[in-house]
């Protein structure tokens, strides 16, 4: 069962709202060397608000993945492609249901 997860909402500034949805997915191509990340999802809200949720199995893996390639690849575009601060939320998970 995962035990924690993070959250982080972002809102694309104008006229970035395509490119990043094309970074989100291409984040995708880096889990692969993120073995303790249990789920990963890139979403779209609406036109311009997005979001990635990530659950782990325990505190470990969320550091870990803080710590990866595709937070790394956020912070540095982070400037460029969305508004506002950076608030990565950091929840335990309740109760969960994963394939397997």
């Amino acid at each position: 069962m995962t035990k924690v997860a993070l959250f982080v909402q972002l809102k694309a500034k104008a006229g970035k709202e395509e490119e990043v949805g094309a970074f989100l997915k291409g984040a995708q191509a880096l889990l692969p060397q993120e073995p303790l990340t249990v789920a990963w999802f890139a979403v779209r809200f609406d036109a311009s608000t997005f979001g990635i949720f990530d659950a782990f199995e325990a505190e470990e893996g969320r550091q870990a993945h803080l710590n990866g390639q595709i937070a790394a690849a956020l912070m540095a575009r982070y400037d460029d492609l969305f508004e506002g601060p950076l608030d990565i939320k950091q929840p335990q998970v309740l109760a969960d249901r994963l394939p397997g």
